[in-house]
């Protein structure tokens, strides 16, 4: 990865397709940044698919996709969650979701045929997909006195930093986001001024 605080993923949901004696494995990828993203995707989608007889998935989450799950969904073991998870590990990815929903087509596949037609299906939506690069943001909340507005906002003119949910009062509220890797240089420039509260919120 270039930097401790980027990670490659994917832009935007995307599909795809492998048939294999009569077989259909549809497959389709998601960006996702937590388990309930997670979950609600598969609900989707067994929903969606509701007449095929396996939805095999996996995922991978964190900056370093660390956190992983594969699931055979009844498929024998190791046959289509493990190859799914190996196509995002290949890809070089992380916050992502492949679901797999396969159409039986009558044929009986063996192990080796499932775990290649698994892989190519989680391969073709993954290669039909926009992988780009995130740049982790810091976010937080700044509490100030208003006599502090100038020096807030030189900070945050000098470092080019994003701001949003601005409150302006005897006691102002400022929502800022940043680089996550420039979390201790604006930090210390923050914690220089007198009466400032900095409230460090999640990293997106």
């Amino acid at each position: 990865m270039a930097s401790s605080d980027t990670y490659k993923t994917i832009k935007s949901i995307s599909h795809g397709l492998f048939k294999e004696k009569g077989s259909k494995f549809v497959s389709i990828a998601f960006p996702v940044k937590n388990e309930s993203e997670i979950k609600m995707f598969l609900d989707e989608i067994r929903k969606e698919h509701h007449d095929a007889k396996h939805h095999s998935y996996a995922y991978a989450l964190g900056s370093d996709g660390a956190t992983w799950r594969a699931n055979d969904d009844g498929e024998p073991s190791g046959t289509a969650g493990r190859p799914i998870l190996g196509q995002i590990k290949s890809f070089g990815i992380t916050n992502v979701l492949v679901i797999v929903p396969r159409y039986f087509g009558g044929t009986l596949l063996g192990t080796s045929g499932l775990i290649i037609a698994y892989k190519s299906a989680a391969g073709s939506a993954l290669s039909n997909a926009d992988i780009i690069e995130h740049v982790m943001q810091q976010k937080c909340d700044l509490i100030f006195p208003y006599l502090a507005m100038n020096d807030v906002m030189k900070i945050i003119k000098d470092e080019d930093i994003a701001q949003s949910a601005p409150s302006f009062d005897l006691e102002c509220r400022l929502t800022v986001h940043f680089r996550s890797s420039e979390t201790d240089k604006i930090k210390a420039k923050f914690s220089r001024i007198e009466g400032l509260k900095i409230n460090f919120l999640e990293v997106e």
